[in-house]
């Protein structure tokens, strides 16, 4: 009878010691059903979309101050796409500009030297171009932006903070924004996300639904510099009006009236209508030839009437931005037809475009 509190302690040692051991064991999965439709189209979009997404590390040159060697360090990071399988890479004009040098690597993690091919400030591109063998090179795949709607669901995919190959998911915010270039000429069109673009995200795809190229991000709005919900991408329909001229000819060159506005505080002084007022006219350029006239001051200082360049084959031009982003629409050598004003008259003027350069 004495021995039963020892036994009785042994066996609610051993119970315990066993509940112990099955604690310690594994817990069985719980089995799942099929994956959401939502969450298939992600994994189908991103296992479609990212071997054409690259990691473009920007390099500087630094010369050591004893020895006086020169050698490259990485200066920034940005994000960018595969274009074509020529190896042309698209990125932002921001996430190469000042750099020395250019590194891309590819979604299986291999890195190539860059070249630059061409840029256009005005919009915020610019075209790489990296030697890699075609069988590594997956041109991504092209949609459109004119027929886009508010609420439709669109991705990201890009390196945020260094992060490559990061894929965040929104729908499309709105439409027609206006964001400023690196150059402050205004980029109109620009298409709004809520899907998260943090620094690194810049040059990077946005794509709709069915995995397209949609827009290049670029920008966000953020007061602490971190993705507050307002991101801002390049439509497509711009990008691909502008990169097959970069890669063609080196640079982005824009037809030219040959002509200089006034400021808005010349246009408010002279009370003078929406539009681009003219100070001056190149000689022998298509504004000269087609006898358009600046405004200027007579021997007295009096200032006399020139010419206001109102609308651009029937489309009004509020401002010399207006003009400059309908004029890139057409081609050196282009006939255009201009609305001008002087004096409270207006009249229709045919001019032939020339070269900015």
């Amino acid at each position: 009878m004495r021995r039963l509190p020892t036994l009785t302690l042994f066996l609610g040692l051993a119970l315990a010691l066993g509940t112990a051991a099955q604690a310690q064991q594994p817990r069985p999965v719980t089995p799942r059903g099929p994956l959401e439709a939502a969450e298939l189209n992600h994994i189908r979009v991103f296992k479609r979309a990212s071997p054409s997404v690259v990691h473009i590390t920007t390099l500087a040159y630094q010369r050591d101050f004893f020895s006086l060697n020169v050698s490259e360090v990485p200066r920034g990071t940005g994000s960018g796409f595969i274009w074509d399988e020529a190896g042309h890479i698209v990125t932002n004009f921001h996430v190469i500009q000042g750099a020395n040098a250019a590194k891309v690597t590819l979604a299986d993690q291999s890195s190539y030297e860059a070249e630059l091919v061409g840029a256009f400030e005005d919009r915020d591109l610019a075209v790489l171009r990296i030697k890699a063998p075609r069988d590594k090179l997956a041109p991504i795949p092209l949609g459109a932006s004119r027929d886009l709607q508010v609420g439709q669901q669109v991705y990201a995919i890009g390196n945020p903070f260094g992060l490559d190959q990061t894929l965040t998911t929104g729908i499309v915010s709105a439409l027609n924004r206006e964001i400023e270039s690196m150059n402050r000429r205004t980029i109109r069109g620009a298409v709004q996300t809520d899907a998260a673009i943090n620094p690194g995200n810049s040059g990077g795809p946005l794509l709709d639904s069915a995995g397209r190229l949609i827009g290049v991000n670029t920008s966000i709005y953020s007061p602490s510099g971190a993705s507050a919900g307002i991101g801002f991408a390049i439509p497509v329909d711009e990008v691909n009006r502008v990169v097959p001229r970069l890669i063609k000819d080196g640079r982005f060159i824009r037809p030219a009236l040959g002509v200089t506005a006034g400021s808005a505080q010349l246009a408010q002084a002279l009370r003078l209508p929406k539009g681009v007022a003219l100070v001056g006219v190149s000689e022998g350029g298509p504004a000269d030839r087609a006898g358009l006239k600046p405004f200027r001051r007579d021997r007295s200082g009096r200032i006399l009437a020139g010419d206001v360049i109102t609308a651009v084959d029937g489309q009004a031009v509020a401002d010399l931005d207006d003009m400059l982003t309908l004029l890139e629409n057409r081609q050196v050598g282009e006939k255009v037809t201009l609305t001008v004003w002087n004096g409270g008259k207006s009249r229709q003027i045919a001019a032939t475009l020339g070269s900015s350069d």
